[in-house]
């Protein structure tokens, strides 16, 4: 009988797959993989599983062709999963029209290639992402047995110091208290032995103070940390050693007779001796006051203390003294009035008062004694009316100077901008000796003063310090730089005058009478 038409139903090839797609994703990802391995095969074939499932019941296919390998259920077990059989044996049926029909079941031979393929390429991702993460988690490893280690460590230590902390710490920071106080004890001796001011002992002493505020921060918050500030002890007392051996060597100033110049000028300033407050009160914060200076009669002692009013800028009442106790106890020989003098610039030399007359460029020479106008005379183009006047200090446009020389006067003009102008004055005349013109703004300078023909002129470091900052020698033209501080109690200088006799700096500070010895360099 001959087949004519033949009806085919798709075999499930399920069990073909599990057996041979296994065992190759197994070989690829190798045997290195274990509980994420195993996961990403369970994946994989449950992906495999619902693909071949959707494919098999897709329907029957009906061809009409002659096949030469046919197959059949399993007549035991009626299972389509049983391996086919290649050659059997069907049984056919004749339909009404005598045509023969007969049914097999053909395997699926569409196997899923690409989606095959696509799980081999994640799989791949999948190793290399994993291989990463495995490298990584063994590089943590390593740090984890570092880190357990030094806390392993830091715990035996903090340990220690727990059973020992109440004995240790308490004992030595009492120690660091005492060597710091001999420390600060040393150097307040060492400051006071010092002549003038000293820009190392002063940075010790605040490195000292600094110290102190953080032992004590030490001892309430970290009572462990002492060796770093046995360090910084045995370092300051090494440096306050060398600095006290190199005192030691030049405690004692060269001496210069009064009145001479054999030195090479200026070297240092002690710290400020306070007289008093002037006569006047302490509204009367401008004026000027030093000791006369008389080269026939240098030993003679007379002093004058000349406040302004207090709108700062009448200079009325002065008071002259036969000596320092004498000014100290407000004893005066005798207190004059003139009508009227301008600014903080007065001088006393040589018995005789001078200074600027009020609203003018005229300068005057007063004779204190009788009380009386000796001369007045015009200051030829000298600035006035407060246009070059010191900073801060309002209205000293010429300011008068003594030294070992004489009398000079300290002024600007237009011409010279603004900048410092210095003339030597005849002290009987007024008549101008000589001038020299600086580079130096005036209103740039607190004050200045002269000192065997060199001027030296000041400005403001904060309230409480002045500095020397610049010099002119009139002898060769040249200016310079230095720097000098000194210590001041009120916040502005209003005059400075210096005594060739004593060699010391009077100094009208807001109201207050400051005296200062100087050292000059040998």
């Amino acid at each position: 009988m001959q087949v004519s038409s033949l009806r085919f139903s798709w075999g499930n090839p399920q069990a073909v797959l599990k057996t041979s797609i296994v065992p190759v994703l197994a070989h690829l990802l190798g045997e290195k993989m274990k509980h994420t391995q195993v996961a990403v095969l369970l994946l994989m074939q449950s992906v495999i599983t619902l693909a071949v499932t959707k494919a098999a019941t897709e329907g029957r296919l009906y061809v009409n062709t002659t096949l030469p390998y046919v197959t059949q259920p399993s007549k035991v077990t009626g299972n389509l999963h049983t391996p086919p059989k290649l050659f059997t044996n069907v049984s056919g049926s004749v339909d009404d029209e005598g045509t023969c029909q007969c049914s097999v079941y053909l395997p699926d031979t569409n196997f899923p290639v690409q989606k095959a393929e696509q799980l081999e390429i994640i799989a791949a991702t999948l190793m290399k992402k994993f291989e990463i993460e495995l490298s990584q988690v063994r590089e943590y490893s390593k740090k984890i047995e570092l880190y357990q280690q030094q806390i392993l460590n830091l715990t035996i230590r903090v340990q220690h110091m727990e059973k020992s902390s109440i004995s240790y710490t308490e004992l030595d920071f009492q120690l660091l208290k005492v060597e710091i106080n001999d420390l600060e004890r040393l150097v307040t001796q060492l400051k006071f032995s010092l002549v003038g001011s000293n820009v190392v002992v002063e940075q010790i002493y605040l490195e000292i103070t600094n110290l102190t505020i953080l032992v004590n921060e030490l001892e309430s918050l970290d009572k462990n940390n002492i060796l770093a500030i046995r360090r910084q002890i045995v370092d300051l007392q090494k440096r306050l050693k060398e600095c006290e051996e190199g005192t030691n060597k030049t405690t004692v100033p060269p001496y210069f007779p009064p009145g001479s110049c054999i030195h090479r000028g200026l070297l240092n300033i002690s710290q400020p001796y306070i007289a008093k407050l002037n006569w006047r009160g302490f509204s009367y914060k401008y004026g000027s006051w030093g000791r006369d200076y008389s080269p026939s009669d240098p030993e003679n002692e007379v002093y004058w203390v000349a406040p302004l009013n207090t709108d700062g800028r009448h200079l009325e009442y002065y008071r002259i003294y036969s000596s320092f106790d004498d000014l100290l106890l407000f004893k005066p020989m005798y207190e004059r009035r003139i009508t009227y003098g301008e600014g903080s610039g007065a001088a006393l030399y040589n018995n005789y008062l001078y200074y600027h007359a009020y609203n003018s460029r005229y300068i005057v020479k007063q004779d204190i004694r009788k009380n009386t106008m000796v001369l007045r005379k015009e200051l030829l183009n000298a600035a006035y009316g407060n246009r070059f006047s010191y900073a801060a200090v309002s209205w000293q446009d010429i300011d008068f100077a003594v030294d070992e020389s004489g009398l000079w006067v300290i002024y600007s003009t237009e011409n010279n901008m603004g900048n410092i102008v210095i003339s030597k004055l005849n002290d009987t005349t007024l008549d101008v000796l000589n001038t020299w013109q600086t580079r130096q703004y005036k209103p740039s300078v607190s004050n200045a003063f002269m000192l065997c023909g060199i001027l030296y002129a000041t400005r403001p470091v904060n309230t409480r310090k002045e500095e020397i900052f610049y010099m002119y020698d009139t002898s060769t033209g040249q200016e310079g730089s230095i720097s000098v501080i000194m210590d001041k109690k009120l916040d502005t200088i209003q005059s400075i005058d210096y005594n060739p006799t004593d060699q010391k700096l009077y100094v009208y500070n807001d109201g207050y009478l400051l005296r200062y010895d100087v050292t000059f360099q040998p």
